[in-house]
């Protein structure tokens, strides 16, 4: 019970074992905060290589990326703290917190932006077609468990936010698939899926690995206000 308790309080820096001892047995648990090592502006895809662009697709990037060199193209995310969509958010520099419960759902509450992800769980996915009444910005997302893996399914998007902070495009049709698993004691994946057959020529996948940290906890965020250090996420600018 001593060991336990020492655990839960709040430290800048948990040692190994302490997280590890914090790390939950069930390794279908993967409630906890948790905290990117690394950080990328633009989005990488696993196995490396270029986004895989259609022509369309790259037309549509070169426009992103001029209008957010020149100011005429706004990013929204970051000026006026609307959710970043999947997968950018899955790139925050920031922590998040996954929490399973109540029963039948999982919740993913991001610091950045104050964004809050609702899956269903053991839910059919409906149809674009239904889910684009209401569009949201972060999907609508559903999913299951394959063995000790978390299945996301979304679909449902605004096609008002990038993939990236670069200004990867996207349309309404996005999908995505999100695989997020236990690597370790203390680590998580979520390998996701990209679906957008007008942007990109084929399904693309990229790679987002997360540390928990039960010293953390989240915090408040409001646009152009300072926030926690970040520092020690590589890839990180700080000024």
């Amino acid at each position: 019970m001593l060991k336990a308790l020492r655990c839960i309080v709040p430290v800048v820096y948990l040692s190994a074992a302490c997280a590890a001892a914090d790390a939950p047995a069930d390794p279908r648990d993967l409630s906890g905060v948790y905290w990117a090592t690394e950080y990328h502006a633009k989005i990488q895809v696993a196995g490396g290589g270029e986004l895989p662009l259609t022509e369309a697709g790259r037309a549509q990037y070169a426009r992103n990326m001029g209008g957010l060199a020149d100011g005429s193209i706004v990013d929204r995310a970051r000026k006026y703290c609307t959710p970043d969509g999947i997968p950018r958010s899955l790139a925050t520099p920031y922590p998040f917190e996954i929490i399973q419960a109540p029963p039948g759902q999982v919740l993913i509450v991001y610091e950045m932006n104050h964004m809050i992800r609702r899956v269903a769980m053991d839910t059919p996915l409906p149809s674009y077609e239904q889910l684009m009444v209401e569009p949201f910005h972060n999907g609508h997302s559903v999913g299951r468990f394959e063995g000790d893996t978390l299945v996301v399914q979304t679909r449902g998007f605004k096609d008002e936010t990038f993939l990236d902070a670069t200004g990867a495009p996207h349309t309404d049709r996005l999908e995505t698939t999100e695989r997020i698993r236990r690597i370790g004691p203390t680590e998580i994946e979520n390998v996701v899926t990209i679906h957008d057959p007008e942007y990109y020529s084929h399904d693309w996948q990229a790679r987002f690995v997360y540390t928990l940290r039960p010293d953390v906890r989240i915090e408040d965020y409001i646009c152009g206000f300072e926030h926690r250090d970040i520092s020690s996420v590589r890839g990180v600018r700080v000024p």
